[in-house]
């Protein structure tokens, strides 16, 4: 009787070894399609509610990192590969230097990247990189460049004369249409920022004769220590100056920290390009009398919206009247401005120009 025990038992444990080893092997199939297809990783072919879906790697140059003007474009290009599922990302060299930018350009060319967006810091000096890209079958996106032959698009914030003289209205609202003024840009090669300068002057040259353009076109290289200095060495040998006009975001400030130290608000009056992240106490304090800017990040999600139209094989879409979907890009226009006559309609402007004059005003700008 203990021997027909002891074998049922072992029978027993068998027959439960071989059911178990059944469920286990049935259960793998299932287990296997979890991990190939979870519901998390269908979420970004479910962003394809935006029209910009896509898998892309796009990356943004910019001239320089490490400013708050790029840092914010660079939160909206963050914004778009969330919304759109594709992967962005943006680089730029210490300090505004082309020949910096153009090393950052071959990497890219060389990592082959689906599209770059491009704000040069000399237009002519990236060219030749440029063309090296789109050889490459590259899509290749331009910004405050309109003169840049080698892109598919360049796709500017507004259109950059007016915008220059509406920051030259400004001026001379401030200065009473009357006294010596001054303009600084980055750098003589900065395509839009030489036009916003050229706006102004002209447009006070016409409307305000007297006001006096003493010192033009001062090169900052996109730093607000530079433009300070430049500022006070202008208080120095012009002891009656009365205006200051900035390109860069950093221009502006850097002026307005010359005139607070000077004494001298209220005598002497800055406008330019900047926002307020940056220049906030300035508008505050009196050193700046207004801003005018548009915002980056809308720009960065405007450039990249566009590379990925021209990577989908949409560019018939692009054109007078198309709407991006972004604020200041919803009515995009042709660009008349531009110097380029091969292929005009490549050349795009939005209507993205923001102007801050007092702090009601700035708080409507959380950048």
């Amino acid at each position: 009787m203990k021997k027909v025990l002891t074998l049922v038992v072992c029978v027993m444990l068998v027959s439960c070894i071989v059911v178990f080893a059944a469920c286990s092997n049935s259960a793998a199939p299932a287990a296997d399609t979890t991990t190939e297809a979870p519901a998390a990783a269908e979420e970004p072919a479910a962003a394809g509610a935006s029209e910009y879906a896509g898998d892309y790697e796009i990356t943004t140059v910019v001239k320089l990192i490490g400013i708050g003007w790029f840092d914010r474009m660079e939160e909206g290009l963050k914004e778009f590969a969330d919304e759109t599922g594709n992967t962005t990302s943006m680089l730029g060299p210490p300090q505004a230097d082309a020949a910096l930018q153009n090393q950052i350009l071959e990497d890219l060319i060389a990592q082959q990247v689906d599209a770059i967006s491009v704000v040069p810091f000399s237009p002519e000096a990236c060219e030749p990189v440029l063309k090296k890209a789109m050889d490459a079958g590259i899509v290749v996106i331009g910004h405050e460049a309109d003169n840049l032959v080698n892109c598919d698009y360049d796709i500017e914030a507004f259109n950059n004369y007016a915008y220059g003289q509406d920051l030259g209205a400004l001026l001379a609202e401030a200065m009473g249409g009357e006294g010596k003024y001054i303009t600084t840009v980055g750098s003589v090669t900065s395509k839009s920022q030489n036009q916003w300068e050229e706006g102004g002057v002209d447009y006070n040259a016409e409307n305000n004769p007297g006001m006096e353009l003493v010192e033009r076109k001062l090169e900052t290289q996109d730093e607000q220590k530079k433009a300070q200095e430049i500022m006070v060495e202008m208080l120095k040998k012009y002891p009656d100056l009365k205006g200051f006009q900035g390109a860069t975001s950093q221009d502006a400030p850097g002026a307005a920290q010359a005139v607070e130290d000077a004494g001298l608000i209220g005598k002497v009056f800055v406008v330019g390009t900047t926002m307020p992240s940056i220049s906030s106490k300035y508008l505050e304090n009196g050193s700046l009398y207004a801003m005018a800017c548009w915002d980056p990040a809308q720009a960065g999600k405007a450039m990249d919206a566009l590379a990925v139209l021209c990577l989908d094989g949409r560019r018939d879409e692009i054109g007078p009247g198309l709407a991006l979907g972004y604020e200041g890009y919803n009515d995009i226009q042709l660009n008349e401005m531009t110097e380029v006559t091969e292929n005009p309609e490549r050349y795009l402007e939005g209507s993205a120009m923001i102007v801050i004059k007092n702090v009601e005003e700035m708080a409507q700008y959380p950048f």
